[in-house]
């Protein structure tokens, strides 16, 4: 018991010090990224690469004045940031980062926890982040936070319908079970989820986009109407927590589409491989090979987020509700039944 609580000690550690390393340089490869569609340099200054970039805007953040505004409030308008950062982190202790490492005959899996119905807790979990956004624009008591909060709220309840119907068609192909570890086991020895839902991967994507307020569905901050958004009345800290938690949850996104449509730590030849280089099932090398693929598909993932902020103009509120339910919820729909039919020819449930 005691090396289990050590071990699960140190896979949390690791994992809360790689979300915010990934939070930290998001930053400083957005503004690359967004340097190279535009043909320019990007941060360059601080240090080589401008690679130093990310630790002078936190210590920017971390030293500037607090200001707190005298009509908020004060206890909530404190809570709200802390509440969203500490959920975007919960998400993430189902990832399946590799497969289980063999240590004195006991396998390890590289996962903080694997529950049953751990789909149904990630979208708990996704769903109280909202809380955060909606107390935080509230206890401002400012007419642009607030109205940044309402429309956050009514972009996740719209799209985390569609959202959650393509994940039960999901959850049919991969035999019923709610664990993300099995999900991604089971693409092991087959093709990714990919290959049997395209349309849903394709859903999922734009919801994804939509949860995290990524453009072109960043209607909760919109600058040239809503000042910042909810967040307008945030300074130096608690301003930083926001902003780290939409890239915490951007990078927890793209690796629960890379887990879920894409194999997560498997790859084609993945078995040959491991055979040609006389690698036994538990084998440390194994799943530091499998962390690497996975976490190479989760950031491209998020260059895609990225590179879709810098090419798609932002919505109209309209069309970004007219899309959630007037477009993806009847395919969402669509997409179920054409998975229950196919399952059902199939022989893998009945009716």
């Amino acid at each position: 018991m005691l090396e289990f609580i050590i071990y699960k000690s140190i896979i949390c550690a690791i994992i809360f010090a790689v979300s915010l390393g990934i939070a930290a340089y998001s930053t400083w490869w957005e503004r690359k990224f967004a340097g190279l569609l535009q043909d320019r340099w990007g941060p360059s200054r601080a240090g080589i690469w401008g690679l130093l970039q990310p630790l002078a805007d936190g210590g920017k953040m971390l030293f500037k004045e607090e200001i707190i505004p005298n009509v908020s409030n004060k206890f909530l308008f404190v809570l709200a940031p802390a509440l969203f950062i500490v959920t975007a982190i919960m998400a993430g202790v189902l990832i399946p980062w590799g497969p289980p490492v063999k240590i004195d005959e006991t396998f390890y899996a590289l996962q903080v926890s694997d529950i049953n119905v751990g789909i149904i807790f990630l979208l708990g979990v996704t769903s109280i982040g909202v809380y955060g956004i909606m107390i935080g624009g509230w206890a401002s008591n400012n007419k642009y936070s607030l109205l940044g909060a309402i429309r956050a709220s009514a972009q996740m309840i719209s799209y985390e319908l569609a959202m959650g119907i393509a994940l039960i068609a999901l959850i049919i192909t991969a035999g019923g079970t709610l664990s993300f570890s099995e999900i991604v086991a089971a693409q092991d020895k087959g093709f990714a989820n990919i290959v049997w839902q395209p349309l849903g991967f394709i859903i999922f994507f734009i919801c994804a986009l939509a949860e995290t307020n990524r453009a072109p569905f960043d209607l909760a901050e919109c600058e040239t109407e809503l000042v910042g958004g909810y967040h307008t009345e945030y300074s130096a800290f608690k301003l930083g927590l926001f902003l780290f938690a939409e890239y915490i949850n951007m990078f927890v996104s793209s690796a629960v589409m890379a887990g879920f449509y894409f194999g997560g730590y498997n790859f084609p030849f993945a078995h040959e491989l491991y055979q040609a280089m006389g690698l036994q099932e538990g084998s440390w090398i194994i799943s530091l090979i499998g962390f690497g693929s996975y976490f190479t598909k989760t950031l491209i993932f998020i260059s895609v987020f990225m590179w879709i902020r810098w090419t798609i103009p932002r919505f109209r509120y309209d069309q970004l509700m007219n899309l959630g339910w007037k477009s993806l919820l009847p395919l969402s729909l669509l997409n179920l039944l054409i998975t229950v039919i196919v399952e059902y020819f199939k022989g893998n449930i009945n009716l």
